[in-house]
């Protein structure tokens, strides 16, 4: 039998979709506790009369699941039900919500409207028994007309949300299937000879400077506009050129605030003039190139789900501010309007995104898909309307997308060009038209670098129909997903910059994506763990592909998002010599308000520092000055010996929208003098002492050394495996193979050892072991080398791969388990690249210094367990614990990563709160290790960034240090 709910169909009752305004009209917010009931089925047995006074309470907004009630789900793009449109499952979890609604005083006359800003899936309205009306479309705004219903005393607000719909088909977006009230629900007094609804159009000429202000308004009454700042006064109809404004961008975000009027209400907006479009086959902002350097993002808290406070949204706008991101898209629907206010003000281009996806689809050929059939054309507009029509007057939102992933069809068509005619002032976009048939920009998921390069030439593929070939290229191409940012990651994001940098074709794009949707639960000893797919027994799951952003759940950002800060800041310098390069990438601002500083490092302290002359670089342009004379004096009045580098940091001079004065901005280093090179002695494994010593002493039968400092060793070996990341895990665009499947072929992971030699003497032992896997003959010999002289133990090894491959390795090095009571309060310092992690393709955010923190802050806490924490370029590592330290030094620069647990313990673990210290501190000293890539989704690592070295020598100094 169908339910009303499988019915496909418009929102019944409800009122023409509008802006979202702020008005001195009255609003009655109802959020905050209401009676709850669930079932779990679509047949919930309630009467819309009952009160629910015996019931449960839920909050509102908030999701159901996350209240107790049924469970959470995720999948990515599979349906976790059949695909059988419109119909559902029986089994379809239903929220009964009840509260006492009372008409405030002095709301007589007008109308009362009843809005709500979010439901999932689909519901039913009720009030005081009456059906008012019936809605969908979970991210997207509807209005009821409750006035006639409204009694003047306690009114009896009823509202069944089922979690399945025919809705559900079109909102394949993802993320967590998460059900219920979870956005705002508020009464609103309509005045009469209010405004219904505004379209404030606020162009701007970079060829004179003025503005064009239009503004729109439907009301029964005479509508005044008033921008008081520029003395602006008129009536709604006419296009009003204003002289001289400030225009607005994500850079300098001048909002002007207007005033719309009729002698019934009054509507106030902050608007800022700009003016976008496409034009010789570039995107412009105000006639300037217009480059996203961006992230998508959902609604997500780790534990309200899509729920978020404006806490939580501005906290998001600021980190955002902070690491140089400069645009957002809302993937995959329109977010909490309180996020585009917020765009507004502090400066962020914006793309919404309609609340339509269809993945699921793909997996059946596309047969059924919604997009394609007339039977939901009604349904699909709707929410095209209702998007555009609730966003219009934002100045942030610069771009209108379809939707995402649902497929091409006629409805999709449809909402296009419906689209362009109600608001041609904002480009379209809609990453599956690939023919860009009604878009104005083309665009692409996950682009390797080569095709990447390509477009931006324009010499990408050719499409069949050579005219619709000629209009595409001649489009911008933005990058509407890109840099996967799941687990470790990702790499590669400087290459992908560099090619958006070499074309203007490209207007950059958002990488995917913004925070880890991990939700909050209690793990062992009840630390707090982050769940995901399949953690709620949920027999359809995605398992941790929703894990992928650059925040972790509790939005900590992660090395990624402090790697893409890097890559993507505003200004760029090169030490080229004397000579320093300072690049302003901004469209719109100088560099006057940006302060140069510059430090003389010695072996990682600091030893003199001064301001440079300010230098101001104007838009999109590059400058060079010479070094002042200050740097070379301190230079030259450096004591000799040792490594000297010169930093230069870029920083606010003074405060900006969610940036404090003082912010880096961007750092460049330069090495001014070497550290003297190794003599030949010091490369060769040191000469015996003089003195006569015992071995057994200092060495055990396995010819290891028994202790290092204040650290018994338990255990050395050769380091070649790692756990993998979740990109090792996946194969990557072009490969058939993941690096994790080739890696444990060649049995990296399970390599035994055989003793060859054992060489004694005089302070001095020599081991020469054979590495290999079962059933293979490959593997690895190694010579380990220890001699004793002064104060410290010096280990040579030379490692040398055997067999014929050419498989690039996870690592290659030397591990040492030295027992700790608590490995993790160990102090850690070392000299080289940080303070946070890096790897070949993926170091930018990190710069030479001495550097120091616990071993368990160096570890990174990757929702899901996976290699992590390595350093590179390390000159120096020392560890302290209360009974002592050890210096380690390396004849050459050296990779380190230092645990708390095994590689063994992070592979099997599925959850970060699953690891547990167990007494023994894990140092990894390496030659190389191989990248990162973003292969979960899109490019493996690429060449550059594979370690394939067949043969190392590595040569380390352990020196201990009192306590």
């Amino acid at each position: 039998m169908t339910g009303v709910h499988e019915i496909i169909s418009l929102p019944v009752g409800a009122q023409p979709p509008r802006a979202r305004t702020r008005s001195d009209a009255g609003e009655l917010s109802l959020d905050g506790r209401w009676r709850f009931a669930w079932s779990p089925t679509a047949l919930s047995g309630k009467d819309p009369a009952d009160p629910g006074d015996t019931w449960d309470e839920i909050q509102v907004p908030a999701h159901w699941q996350l209240c107790g009630y049924g469970a959470p789900a995720y999948t990515n793009l599979r349906y976790p039900f059949p695909i059988d449109p419109p119909y559902v499952p029986e089994a379809n979890p239903t929220g009964e919500y009840r509260r006492i609604v009372r008409r405030p005083p002095g709301w007589d006359g007008g109308r009362v409207l009843l809005r709500f800003d979010g439901v999932d899936s689909w519901f039913e309205v009720w009030l005081n028994g009456s059906l008012v009306g019936r809605g969908s479309g979970s991210r997207l705004t509807v209005e009821f007309d409750v006035t006639e219903l409204l009694t003047g005393g306690d009114d009896l607000l009823a509202v069944r949300v089922h979690q399945w719909s025919f809705a559900s088909y079109v909102e394949d977006q993802d993320q967590w299937w998460l059900s219920g009230i979870f956005r705002s629900v508020a009464l609103l007094h309509r005045p009469a000879g209010g405004i219904d609804d505004v379209h404030i159009v606020a162009d701007y000429d970079q060829h004179t400077g003025d503005g064009l202000l239009r503004v729109e308004a439907r009301s029964r009454e005479p509508v005044t506009v008033e921008l008081t700042e520029l003395g602006v006064r008129g009536v709604a109809g006419e296009t009003i050129r204003v002289a001289s404004v400030e225009p607005w961008s994500a850079e300098l975000p001048r909002l002007y605030r207007i005033l719309v009027a009729t002698g019934a209400e009054t509507i106030s907006a902050d608007i800022g003039f700009r003016t976008v479009r496409v034009d010789g086959g570039r995107l412009l902002l105000n006639g300037a190139p217009l480059v996203f350097r961006g992230v998508n993002r959902h609604d997500f808290d780790a534990r309200s789900g899509r729920a978020l406070t404006r806490d939580v949204l501005e906290r998001d706008v600021i980190l955002m501010k902070r690491h140089n991101v400069n645009a957002v898209r809302t993937s995959h629907y329109p977010p909490d309007p309180y996020f585009l206010e917020l765009c507004d003000r502090y400066g962020l281009y914006v793309m919404v995104e309609c609340d339509i996806e269809t993945q699921g689809f793909s997996l059946v050929d596309w047969r059924g898909n919604p997009s394609d059939d007339p039977a939901w054309g009604e349904v699909y507009l709707d929410r095209m309307r209702r998007m555009v029509e609730r966003d219009k007057n934002s100045t942030s939102v610069v771009m209108w997308s379809l939707g995402n992933e649902a497929g091409w069809g006629v409805n999709l068509a449809a909402n296009a060009r419906w689209t362009a005619e109600r608001d041609p002032s904002r480009p379209i976009h809609y990453e599956p038209d690939v023919e860009c048939e009604a878009v104005d920009v083309y665009s692409r998921m996950y682009p390797t670098f080569d095709e990447l390069d390509a477009i931006g030439r324009h010499d990408e593929a050719a499409l069949a129909d050579p005219a619709r070939d000629g209009r595409r290229r001649g489009l911008p191409m933005l990058m509407c997903e890109y840099a996967h940012a799941m687990g470790n990651g990702p790499g590669g994001l400087a290459d992908y910059e560099a090619i958006v940098d070499a074309y203007p074709r490209l207007a950059g794009g958002f990488v995917w994506e913004w925070i880890d949707h991990g939700l909050a639960g209690d793990g062992p000893d009840g630390r707090r763990a982050y769940r995901y797919g399949g953690d709620f027994g949920e027999p359809v799951h995605d398992g941790s592909f929703v894990i992928d952003g650059l925040l972790f759940p509790d939005r900590t950002p992660s090395p990624g998002l402090a790697e893409l800060a890097a890559v993507i800041a505003p200004v760029r310098m090169r030490l080229d010599g004397d000579q320093l390069s300072v690049r302003n990438r901004w469209s719109f601002s100088t560099t006057e308000d940006v302060g140069f500083r510059w430090l003389l490092v010695l072996d990682g302290e600091v030893v003199d520092a001064g301001l440079l002359d300010p230098i101001v670089v104007g838009p999109r342009s590059e400058c060079r000055v010479a070094l002042p004379p200050a740097v070379r004096r301190a230079e030259r009045d450096t004591p000799a010996g040792g490594e000297l580098w010169l930093t230069i940091t870029a920083a606010t001079g003074s405060a900006r929208p969610g940036i404090d004065a003082g912010h880096v901005l961007a750092r460049t280093q330069q090495r001014r003098r070497a550290a003297a090179p190794p003599t030949a002695a010091e490369l060769l494994p040191p000469a015996p002492e003089a003195r006569p010593t015992t071995v057994d002493q200092r060495f055990d039968h396995l010819a290891r050394p028994t202790a290092l400092g204040p650290f018994a060793v338990a255990q050395v070996g050769l380091d070649v495996w790692r756990a993998p990341t979740e990109n090792d895990r996946c194969p990557g665009l072009g490969e058939q193979v993941s690096l994790e499947t080739r890696w444990r072929a060649a049995g990296f992971d399970r390599l035994v050892d055989r003793t060859v030699e054992v060489r004694l003497g005089d302070g001095s032992v020599r081991r020469v072991a054979r590495y290999g896997s079962p059933g293979l003959d490959s593997g690895f010999d190694v010579d380990y080398h220890w001699t004793a002289r002064d104060d410290r133990l010096r280990l040579d090894v030379v490692i040398e791969r055997r067999g014929e491959w050419r498989l690039p390795l996870p690592r290659l090095g030397v591990v040492l388990a030295l027992r700790c009571a608590e490995p993790g309060a160990t102090e850690l310092e070392w000299l080289g690249l940080g303070p946070g992690e890096s790897y070949p393709d993926s170091r930018s955010a990190n710069w030479y210094g001495r550097h120091r923190m616990t071993v368990r802050d160096a570890q990174v806490p990757y929702v899901v367990p996976q290699e992590n924490g390595n350093r590179s370029d390390v000159r120096r590592l020392r560890l302290t614990v209360p009974e002592g330290g050890l210096r380690i030094e390396g004849v050459q620069p050296f990779e380190v990563a230092v645990r708390p647990w095994s590689t063994e313990q992070l592979e099997r673990a599925q959850h970060a709160a699953e690891l547990a210290e167990a007494g023994l501190l894990w140092v990894h000293l390496a030659a190389g290790v191989t990248g990162l890539g973003s292969a979960s989704c899109g490019p493996p690592v690429r060449s550059s960034g594979r370690y394939r070295a067949a043969r190392v020598r590595l040569g380390f100094d352990f020196v201990p240090e009192a306590g």
